[in-house]
C-alpha cells in the first residue's frame, strides 16, 4: 500500500506476514535506491519511506534458522562474538531484516541516508 506523506514523499507499507525475509528485503531496497521510479539516478538518494509490519511472522527457507550466524569482531584477540540467527530473530527480529537490507544497498555516502527510510514497526 502506498501512502503519499507530502508532495515528494510516499510511504510503501509491506506486510511481511508469509513472505521470506531475503525477497523482502531485495523489494525494500530496490524502493530505498528508488530505482522503480523512472527518474532513477544513482547518485540521488530518493525520498521515498518503507514501512515494515507483521516482521514476526516472516519466514526463513531452508535451514537458515539454526546454521546462519552473525559476527561481531572487537578488535582484541579473542573478541569475535558469534550468534545464530535463532538468538537474534528472537531478541530483535528488525534487525536481522535491517542488516539484510543494509548489505543490499550499495557502500556509498548515500547508504546512511536511504536506512533512516526504513521504518520496522
Amino acid at each position: 500500500m502506498t501512502k503519499i506523506i507530502s508532495k515528494n514523499i510516499k510511504t510503501h507499507t509491506i506486510d511481511a506476514d508469509g513472505k521470506t525475509i531475503g525477497r523482502l528485503a531485495t523489494k525494500i531496497a530496490v524502493i530505498l535506491m528508488g530505482k522503480h521510479v523512472v527518474g532513477y539516478a544513482p547518485n540521488i538518494a530518493g525520498s521515498e519511506v518503507v514501512e515494515v509490519v507483521n516482521l514476526n511472522r516472516a519466514t526463513f527457507t531452508g535451514k537458515k534458522f539454526e546454521q546462519k550466524e552473525y559476527f561481531h569482531f572487537s578488535g582484541y584477540p579473542g573478541g569475535l562474538k558469534t550468534r545464530t540467527l535463532d538468538e537474534l530473530w528472537t531478541t530483535n527480529p528488525g534487525f536481522v531484516l535491517k542488516n539484510a537490507v543494509l548489505h543490499m544497498l550499495p557502500n556509498n555516502k548515500l547508504r546512511k541516508e536511504r536506512i533512516k527510510r526504513l521504518i520496522i514497526k
